[in-house]
């Protein structure tokens, strides 16, 4: 008989490593990645700090954004309805979108992080396009922090409603009365303050220094947990949506 020398193949070797090959392959399709949904067209980035990104979000009617993933769990609070659709990944824009029931304004909202889709407002030149300030809430954990006994916490306070409440933050709808100084208080929990109607407010510190504001709509601003102050309106009634972080 005659013998036959060479390599040996090791056929069910070959049948794994192929195997290994294909799931990888099926790994990689799955482990796709997008962009973070912000920035994009149609935002501003307000603030950036260890904490949080704010962001003001306009959807503008015409424009086709990219898929994205929210990278953070986020917060925030609709100012503007305008209709838009929301698709998965692998969908095709919506070339007929079916229009949604608008909904009240201002809308808290909040939403995990993981969350990947495409976002595309629809309707008529001149029709209403929804705007937000979304706040990314960073993968940080602070330092511990504990107030002095007896200190009064920011929140709750007297006119202000809890209109959502989770794991990750609380929202409280606040409206300041004029010409009304509000007890001093310390700041338990880092905080935004999204505003729905301006005015003008003073900040006095527990340290002596004094901060004037004048606010609009759609203004927003980061407040530190452990500031102490005394809060007074001395124009007008501004209304906030706050979001403080767990």
């Amino acid at each position: 008989m005659k013998k036959t020398f060479g390599v040996r193949t090791h056929r069910p070797l070959l049948v794994c490593l192929g195997a290994f090959a294909l799931a990888g392959s099926v790994g990689l399709l799955l482990a796709q990645t997008y962009p973070h949904a912000f920035p994009r067209e149609g935002t501003v980035k307000l603030f950036d700090n260890e904490r949080v990104t704010i962001w003001e979000v306009n959807w503008k009617i015409g424009a086709v954004p990219p898929v994205h993933r929210h990278l953070y769990d986020m917060a925030g609070v609709y100012l503007r309805f305008g209709q838009v659709s929301v698709t998965g990944p692998d969908a095709p824009v919506a070339t007929n979108p079916r229009p949604q029931q608008p909904f009240d304004v201002p809308r808290p909202y909040y939403q995990p992080k993981g969350i990947t889709h495409r976002e595309t407002a629809f309707g008529k030149p001149g029709d209403p396009e929804r705007l937000a300030i979304m706040v990314d809430l960073k993968d940080y954990t602070p330092p511990p922090f504990e107030p002095k006994p007896g200190m009064n916490p920011a929140f709750p306070r007297e006119g202000a409603k809890d209109v959502l409440d989770n794991a990750r933050v609380v929202e409280w709808d606040y409206t300041w009365p004029a010409k009304k100084p509000l007890p001093l208080h310390v700041h338990e929990r880092d905080s935004v303050e999204v505003f729905v109607e301006g005015g003008t407010l003073v900040t006095r510190m527990a340290d002596g220094r004094e901060e004037t504001k004048t606010v609009a709509f759609k203004d927003a601003r980061f407040v530190p947990r452990g500031q102490v102050d005394i809060e007074e309106a001395v124009n007008g009634s501004p209304r906030a949506i706050i979001i403080e972080i767990k």
